[in-house]
């Protein structure tokens, strides 16, 4: 028998769902919708920029691509939802330890250099998975209709996919907390906005970093737009912040310099040239 006060703590539970469901919803989706959203106005409103950087010079993606990638989008926020439902449900009843009172500078920086370090990791060991011939058609297919990649691209996974993609975070912050660190806020919201603006940027079609990037120390570590997109047009380059796993495993493209180099020089040029099509 439900008694007054079981019934109270069970509507109050639902409730907690409900709200926990609807906020996951709400800012996955403002997210991609404005991190994507910006950088397509930009790569409208500085065109001759965009198209003189333009990686893929020979396609473009249609009406059906972006359709698809909206479409599938839309799934894709509704499963990282889900996962935020779980988060915040592991914080409140403290399988998850997050803490959103205020935290020193010192302790959000080492703590987002973390977290981002072991998505980096995460990303290319799982992204290299999902290419094995038994993974590929269920859970990365879908993603690599996306030839001529745009911003919208970013979040066009399957389901399966998509789960993979992001269980990283409840998987990270659990270990995390077994082993007494307790997150702060600040860094995981760093990290969200950080890990969705590098996804857009990877996607955008158009080399954004400046010229020299790949020819400077300080620099070359740090994966550039033509990193990613030659990984859709023509493979390798498994990796998503850095360079570093994909130097270390063999499986970096290897006209990957040559092919930055060629796209930041045009607008220098004389007579600008396209970048060949990279052989596979």
């Amino acid at each position: 028998m439900i008694t007054p006060a079981t019934q109270s703590t069970l509507d109050y539970a639902l409730s907690r769902v409900a709200d926990h469901f609807m906020f996951g919803i709400y800012f996955d989706l403002s997210r991609y919708l404005i991190a994507a959203g910006v950088l397509t106005a930009l790569l409208l409103v500085f065109r001759g920029f965009a198209e003189t950087r333009r990686i893929q010079q020979g396609r473009r993606a249609s009406r059906a691509d972006y359709t698809r990638e909206l479409l599938s989008s839309m799934r894709t926020v509704m499963v990282y939802a889900v996962v935020t439902l779980a988060i915040l449900v592991g914080r409140e009843t403290g399988v998850i330890l997050v803490k959103l009172q205020q935290a020193t500078l010192w302790t959000i920086v080492w703590q987002f250099v973390l977290i981002v370090l072991a998505h980096d990791a995460w990303f290319y060991w799982a992204h290299r998975a999902m290419h094995s011939k038994r993974l590929f058609r269920a859970t990365h297919l879908h993603h690599h209709k996306s030839r001529t990649p745009t911003p919208w691209t970013a979040y066009s996974f399957t389901m399966t996919e998509a789960v993979i993609e992001v269980a990283f975070v409840p998987i990270f912050l659990f270990t995390t907390s077994q082993l007494g660190i307790a997150y702060a806020g600040f860094a995981i919201l760093f990290f969200i906005w950080h890990q969705m603006i590098r996804n857009v940027m990877a996607h955008a079609g158009s080399e954004l970093f400046p010229a020299g990037w790949v020819d400077n120390p300080w620099t070359d570590w740090i994966a550039t737009t033509t990193h990613h997109d030659l990984h859709h047009s023509s493979g390798h380059n498994y990796g998503f912040y850095f360079t570093w796993w994909d130097r270390w495993m063999g499986t970096e493209h290897p006209r990957y310099r040559e092919a930055f180099r060629e796209v930041t020089s045009r607008g220098r040029a004389a007579q600008p040239g396209a970048v060949a099509e990279p052989a596979e």
